[in-house]
């Protein structure tokens, strides 16, 4: 099928839109990366400005890997995201299901004071208190369960299941499942793009976070990745900005860069696996208020 001048230039002005969209997102990766992995001499001569390095160095790398508190950093974050996660999606469906169905007794009062919690919080101060007086103070749980349940994730996956069928659920039952059964052989299957969605939010969320842990855990072996990159951060900023001590030195720019690159590598890797899920999730959880 033969194209018309006029639709070759819309596509030639389309194609060159979209590349200078995709480089203006790939190229911060690109600098962050080089700037990883670039002597501090040759940021100095390039005012900052590395594309594309010449000398390579993993000086930065060796300052953030070596000794063991990385690993024992990764260690805490994979288990809270990995079984911080698991109980988020658990609580947050076991919410929200029922909360979906407009039979349940006492559901607009307990919708408000959902909503309420969105609009108002007790404080940083409270919470502490109250993470205290439970025992998780300086404890891994400390990171997983103040958090639990997200109430605006909470609203998204009720207005999911909102728009299911409820003749599903009636189908089921008079075929002798319980509610039990309905939730994992019917409910869950049918929701997996929310639930893909969902659980990137919250995984996301607790690979990024460390206010939290700034807060309740003062252990060094306890802290996630995130806190101890924040350290390193800290400490690179106080290396002396002197150009004949910096030669000899680690480039603080390049620790900060590589532990972007630390931190950032993982979700990078898993995101491209439930894009589709992602994408998806969001359109049907947001159909509906």
């Amino acid at each position: 099928m033969q194209t018309t001048a006029t639709e070759r230039l819309v596509n030639g002005i389309n194609y060159t839109l979209l590349a200078l969209l995709a480089a203006s997102c790939t190229l911060p990766f690109l600098y962050v990366i080089s700037i990883s992995l670039t002597p501090i001499s040759e940021v100095i001569k390039r005012d900052g400005l590395v594309i594309i390095p010449t000398n390579i160095t993993w000086t930065a790398y060796k300052e953030i890997l070596q000794g063991d508190r990385l690993f024992n950093a990764y260690q805490v974050t994979l288990f809270r995201v990995i079984i911080g996660t698991l109980l988020n999606l658990v609580f947050t469906i076991m919410t929200a299901l029922p909360l979906s169905r407009k039979a349940l007794p006492g559901r607009s009062p307990i919708l408000l004071f959902i909503v309420f919690t969105m609009l108002f919080s007790g404080g940083i101060i409270p919470s502490y208190l109250l993470v205290k007086e439970v025992g998780l103070l300086n404890s891994t749980w400390a990171l997983v369960i103040p958090g639990l349940v997200n109430a605006f994730y909470l609203m998204i996956v009720k207005s999911f299941f909102e728009q299911l069928p409820e003749a599903i659920d009636e189908a089921a039952r008079i075929d002798g499942a319980g509610e039990i059964s309905i939730l994992v052989r019917i409910i869950l299957p049918l929701s997996v793009p929310i639930i893909a969605t969902i659980g990137l939010f919250y995984a996301v969320w607790h690979w990024n976070n460390y206010f939290d842990a700034l807060i309740y855990i003062s252990d060094a072996e306890k802290q996630p990745v995130q806190l101890f990159l924040r350290q390193i951060l800290l400490a690179s900023v106080a290396i002396s900005g002197d150009a004949a001590e910096a030669a000899n030195s680690v480039n603080p720019i390049s620790v900060q860069m590589a532990s972007v690159v630390v931190t950032t590598l993982p979700i990078l890797l898993i995101y491209p696996f439930i894009q589709k899920h992602f994408t998806r999730g969001v359109l049907l959880g947001s159909v509906k208020g």
